[in-house]
């Protein structure tokens, strides 16, 4: 019988202390760098709504992913219209 093995968490120094973050918020973060998050608007958003982003993008057509991405960060209320 196979387990299921959860990928290990890693701890980040930052500011005020140390915080942990897992592989799946590290990758989500790195896919919307990659399709055109401004980073100074990235670090807003939350960690969850990171990855509900990335597993969106992913399930996007390749050409049309950039376009959803702001897409997704206005409706939420991270990113205004003429950004």
């Amino acid at each position: 019988m196979l387990r299921h093995q959860h990928a290990p968490f890693f701890a980040i120094s930052a500011p005020g202390g140390i915080f942990l973050s897992d592989p799946v918020a590290i990758d989500a973060k790195r896919i919307l760098l990659r399709y055109g998050a401004p980073i100074a608007i990235l670090d807003k958003v939350s960690e969850s709504d990171r990855i509900d982003f990335a597993r969106t993008i992913a399930l996007t057509s390749l050409p049309e992913r950039e376009k959803k991405l702001k897409e997704l960060l206005r409706e939420n209320g991270y990113m205004e219209e003429k950004e």
